[in-house]
């Protein structure tokens, strides 16, 4: 894993802190066992950074070991070169630190070959957070994997998702066009900022309107970490259930955030067939939403 520092001074443990997924403690172990470089030198956690360095943080071969794990997988569709899967909510997508064997990568190497491209994340050409569900398209090969990210990257792949909303939404549109970067406050958030933040455009259509919450289709045109559930807290109109960004306790603790990924529409990257898929929430999502049909 790579960082690029992209602002003034700060001690390397501070800013790897609040730009990646690691805990403090974490980090002082991989510092501690010379896991972490900058520009390519071994470092002490108060060093002083300075714009452009590059931080290198390795983790040990043993530790990033992928283990192919026999996991259920709900696989809506599969040629030579690529599967489409939907992910259940709770499922990590791919191996990080705390979750060595028990993602969807996992379960996918059980299965069948991925493209290694990124040997970290095989098959991976683009996530979806744990606890949403729904549907990503996993590239078998290489050549496959190249094209598929140049077509996300290009915005050639349609991605859509229904989520149920806290409060009525009164207009039946909305785009919300705000930069996302992470919070300054709390690592694990992001949050719609201009302080080291990148464009985030998301499209919303109401869908039904309950007494006190919505559901609404969104559709994205960026993909940015954790971009809808930042979106729709920066209006107002947190999503139901979610435990990070919204103000109000889980329904269904077990449960992740109502927000699920149903619709995806591609050209296949060989033969350039169009391809949609749709797929519906899952059973905890529509007891939520029945719930919120009468109150």
């Amino acid at each position: 894993m790579e960082l690029t520092v992209d602002e003034k001074a700060k001690r390397v443990d501070k800013y790897i802190e609040e730009h990646s997924e690691l805990t403090r403690n974490q980090i002082e172990k991989l510092i501690s066992l010379k896991q972490i470089l900058v520009n390519n030198k071994i470092v002490k956690k108060s060093y002083q950074l300075k714009e452009n360095d590059i931080i290198t943080i390795n983790i040990k071969e043993e530790d990033n070991h992928l283990v192919a794990t026999n996991i259920p997988l709900d696989i809506i569709y599969e040629d030579d070169d690529i599967i489409v899967v939907n992910k259940q909510s709770g499922l990590v997508v791919h191996p990080a630190i705390g979750h060595n064997d028990d993602t969807l990568v996992n379960g996918l190497l059980y299965y069948t070959k991925l493209s290694d491209i990124n040997e970290a994340r095989p098959g991976i050409v683009h996530r979806i957070d744990a606890d949403t569900s729904g549907l990503l398209i996993i590239a078998k090969n290489n050549k496959v994997h190249h094209i598929l990210a140049d077509m996300i990257k290009n915005r050639q792949v349609t991605r859509k998702y229904i989520a149920l909303v806290d409060k009525v939404i009164t207009e039946d549109t909305a785009l919300i066009d705000a930069p996302i970067g992470r919070d300054i406050n709390n690592r694990k958030k992001m949050a719609v900022t201009n302080i080291n933040s990148k464009p985030a455009i998301t499209h919303i259509k109401v869908l039904e309107r309950y007494p006190s919450s919505t559901l609404i289709e969104c559709k994205l045109e960026t993909g940015r970490t954790h971009q809808i559930r930042v979106h729709l807290n920066y209006i107002n109109h947190d999503i139901i259930n979610d435990p990070l960004y919204s103000k109000n306790k889980p329904i269904i603790k077990e449960f992740g955030q109502m927000l699920h990924a149903y619709y995806l529409e591609f050209k296949h990257p060989i033969t350039n067939e169009k391809l949609v898929f749709t797929v519906d929430p899952p059973k905890q999502f529509i007891d939520i939403q029945n719930m919120k049909k009468q109150k």
